[in-house]
């Protein structure tokens, strides 16, 4: 058994002239990732990679993950909120004219997003 760079311990076996290390992880509670979490995911794919590689070693990928996608949400829905009492979007507006309340709530959450993504998706 050697330990690598990371401090883990690894075992290896003997296949012909090589050594394979016998990687076993540990069994985690799936959850389903969402918007936020597949984005984190893929972003560490494209351009963290040797970070993506040590969270999978050590198995803190997918908690990294959910607690991204947690904290990313609640934000986003913060975030909404402020700007829709920022601009005036509430109740009335859609009851008085709908199609400018959801051009205006699309706006908002597009620009919410763009703020989330910035702030905790591509850090």
């Amino acid at each position: 058994m050697k330990k690598n760079h990371l401090g883990l311990k690894i075992e290896y076996v003997q296949n012909g002239d090589y050594l394979i290390p016998n990687i076993q992880f540990e069994e985690t509670e799936e959850q389903e990732l969402n918007k936020f979490g597949e984005m984190r995911r893929k972003y560490l794919m494209e351009h963290k990679y040797c970070r993506l590689t040590e969270m999978v070693l050590t198995n803190t990928l997918f908690p990294h993950l959910y607690e991204i996608q947690e904290q990313a949400w609640e934000r986003y829905e913060l975030l909404m909120k402020q700007m829709a009492d920022a601009e005036g979007v509430n109740e009335t507006l859609k009851a008085t004219d709908q199609l400018e309340w959801v051009r205006q709530m699309n706006s908002i959450a597009h620009q919410a997003e763009e703020i989330v993504l910035h702030e905790m998706i591509y850090i």
